[in-house]
């Protein structure tokens, strides 16, 4: 399944030699103190991920719908943002699907499907890309740290064809540039690799 990256193809480098756990507490601490805010909520949602075990598994599972998802210990990139965003109330299962079924013509052809798939097209990349754009979302993505603010996602480029997704949180540290959330392969990692990879997607999808 291409809808994310696959683990065994690129190495997983430490941003730095910091606990993770203290790096995530040290993001949330340069959050902003409107805590109502969903972008703030998010990034919460986010760094709490960067607590799980998950093995990246990229393959095809039958999931319930509304509101399924593979099982707790597995996931890909996608699933990092599934979960926050189902953190905070909004199934991007449920609402990508209602999407595809409206609009499907909209939708990438990559995989040769002729209608919607509740277990998978909300987890695959480009979907997630249309869908943020077909709300609004989409925003320029440029190499400027400062147009990204916490709880924007990103899309990237791995290896020249593969699909990435990550969610913007401060830097732990006080960088200017801000830290990713993203599982990469090792499980959910926060990370300072916002443009180390081509991006190909900025978006800030903070629905009601």
């Amino acid at each position: 399944m291409r809808h994310c990256l696959f683990a065994l193809l690129i190495l997983c480098t430490s941003s730095c030699k910091a606990d993770p756990a203290d790096q995530a507490a040290a993001s949330r601490a340069r959050l902003p103190n409107a805590e109502s805010s969903l972008a703030v909520r998010l990034c919460h949602a986010a760094l709490d991920r960067t607590a799980a075990t998950v093995r990246y598994d990229g393959a095809y599972v039958r999931i319930s719908y509304p509101g399924g998802d593979v099982p707790a210990d597995t996931g890909v990139c996608t699933d990092v943002v599934i979960r926050s965003y189902r953190a905070l109330g909004h199934d991007l299962q449920k609402l990508v699907h209602e999407d595809m079924k409206r609009h499907f013509s909209a939708y990438p052809k990559n995989w040769g499907l002729a209608k919607p798939d509740t277990n998978i097209d909300h987890r695959r990349v480009p979907n997630l890309q249309t869908f943020f754009k077909r709300q609004g979302a989409s925003l320029p993505a440029t190499q400027n740290p400062a147009d990204y603010l916490p709880g924007d996602l990103i899309t990237c480029t791995v290896a020249g064809r593969l699909p990435h997704i990550a969610i913007v949180v401060p830097a732990p540290d006080g960088g200017e540039t801000p830290w990713i959330v993203h599982n990469i392969g090792s499980g959910p990692k926060l990370e300072n690799r916002l443009f180390e990879f081509p991006l190909t997607g900025h978006y800030r999808w903070l629905p009601e």
